[in-house]
C-alpha cells in the first residue's frame, strides 16, 4: 500500500510541484492550503509523513507542528519543514516544536525524495 504524505503550503505552485514529485515516486499525496487546513486533515486520517511550509496565513508551519504533536498518536510522525527560511533561530524553533527535518527552498526532486525515503522507508 502506498505511503500517504500531507503537503501543506499556501502556494499552489509549490503544492503542485511537491505533489508531482512525490506521486511520480509512488506516494499518495493529500494537499492542505495552510496550517489550519493541515491540522484539520490530520484529525480525520493517518499520514506517514507531513511536509509543511513555515510562512502561511491562519496557522504557520511551526504552529502546525506544535498542534499535530499535541495528539499522542502523532508522536513519531515525521514532519519535514520545506521553507525559504534558513535562519538558525527559525530552525531551532521548528525543532523545539517537534519538526523532524528541514529542507530549504529551492530544493531539487532528488533531495526531497532522499529525505522522504529516509524517513518513511
Amino acid at each position: 500500500m502506498a505511503k500517504t504524505i500531507l503537503v501543506v503550503d499556501d502556494s499552489s505552485a509549490v503544492r503542485q510541484s511537491v505533489s508531482f514529485i512525490l506521486e511520480q515516486a509512488g506516494y499518495e499525496v493529500i494537499q492542505a492550503i495552510d496550517g489550519l487546513d493541515g491540522v484539520t486533515k490530520t484529525k480525520s486520517r493517518k499520514f506517514d509523513l507531513i511536509i509543511t511550509d513555515v510562512n502561511m496565513p491562519n496557522l504557520d508551519g511551526i504552529g502546525l507542528v506544535r498542534q499535530v504533536r499535541e495528539n499522542p498518536s502523532n508522536k513519531f510522525l515525521p514532519i519535514v519543514v520545506l521553507t525559504t527560511e534558513a535562519q538558525k533561530d527559525k530552525m531551532e524553533e521548528g525543532k523545539a516544536a517537534g519538526a523532524t527535518g528541514w529542507i530549504v527552498k529551492p530544493f531539487d526532486a532528488d533531495k526531497l525524495l532522499g529525505v522522504v525515503k529516509k524517513l518513511i522507508a
